[in-house]
């Protein structure tokens, strides 16, 4: 059976995250040294214009999915964080490959509710199902949620762009050195909005009990700084779901060229539900294209234009 995810019901508590234990973190990005958003070249080679909504990342290559040790290890997360799950439950990141991807831009952020409001007011996209119990969630901070993949990809188009495909999302979210989490190797409570085990699935203690404006986690960015990439909403990615990747290198993959049996879409970067495991860079989700739940948006990408 598929591993759809389902939609949360509780209330948005408005708190303001502290500081938690941390683990492992790499060191911070400085003021000055050209990893902060906005401050044009950084040593990584990235550039983007101070205020602009996309990131630019270099061509690069780099190792995506798991090894067999890293799913044991994410096996063994679960564990410390009181969380019950298999080997199995990662299999599908298998196996680890090299992939080599052309230069593209991503979202920053999250698109917000704001912005693809807009595209609604252009008869562009589908009005979100907001009045239907979930008024909570329309607010112009927060990613857009209840969305479908159709939704985000016309949104995206609107704006002249696309969804990311798996490959460029993870590429986003780990790094040239395919980094476990975006920030570093270390699981860190205070960086991102996730969740934990339990009946109420949500966590409170980062802050907030289901969704944040976007950008609420800075210290969670990326080196390349792209934020909310682990947490807040799993985002929708443009490729079909296949329960484990071709084997070899690969250059710019776009996922599988048909649906497989059960039809289903891929998902990255886990959401205010998800356990430290599934904020994993190379963490992936099954879930039914058609389904609009309060944990799943998205962002956008383009290709790179040469010299651009």
């Amino acid at each position: 059976m598929p591993r759809v995810l389902a939609a949360a019901a509780l209330a948005l508590a408005a708190l303001v995250p502290g500081p938690l234990a941390a683990e492992g973190r790499d060191a911070p990005a400085r003021q000055g040294d050209g990893s902060l958003p906005g401050l044009g070249w950084a040593r990584s080679g990235w550039l983007r214009a101070p205020g602009a909504a996309m990131i630019r990342l270099a061509a690069t290559r780099f190792v995506m999915g798991s090894t067999p040790a890293e799913v044991v290890e994410a096996t063994a997360l679960c564990g410390r964080r009181s969380v019950r799950c298999e080997p199995s439950d990662f299999a599908d990141e298998l196996p680890a490959h090299p992939v080599r991807l052309a230069s593209f831009h991503i979202d920053r952020t999250e698109v917000t509710v704001a912005a693809y409001r807009r595209c609604v007011a252009a008869r562009r996209c589908r009005e979100p199902p907001y009045a239907e119990g979930a008024a909570r969630f329309d607010r112009a901070e927060l990613p857009v949620v209840l969305v479908t993949r159709d939704d985000a990809a016309a949104y995206c188009a609107f704006r002249g762009a696309r969804l990311p495909t798996e490959a460029e999302w993870e590429r986003a979210a780990r790094g040239p050195r395919s980094r476990r989490f975006p920030w570093g190797r270390g699981f860190h409570g205070a960086l991102a909005n996730h969740g934990r085990a339990g009946l109420d699935r949500t966590e409170r203690r980062d802050g907030y009990a289901e969704l944040a404006p976007v950008g609420s986690f800075p210290g969670g960015r990326t080196v390349e700084g792209v934020l909310d990439l682990a947490g807040n909403a799993s985002e929708w990615v443009a490729d079909w779901y296949r329960p484990t990747y071709p084997s070899g290198a690969a250059r710019d993959p776009q996922g599988p060229a048909a649906p497989g049996p059960n039809g289903t879409g891929v998902v990255r970067g886990g959401d205010f539900e998800s356990p430290a495991a599934w904020l994993r860079g190379a963490a992936r989700r099954e879930a039914d294209i058609t389904a609009r739940v309060a944990n799943v948006g998205f962002r956008c990408a383009r290709s790179a234009r040469r010299g651009r």
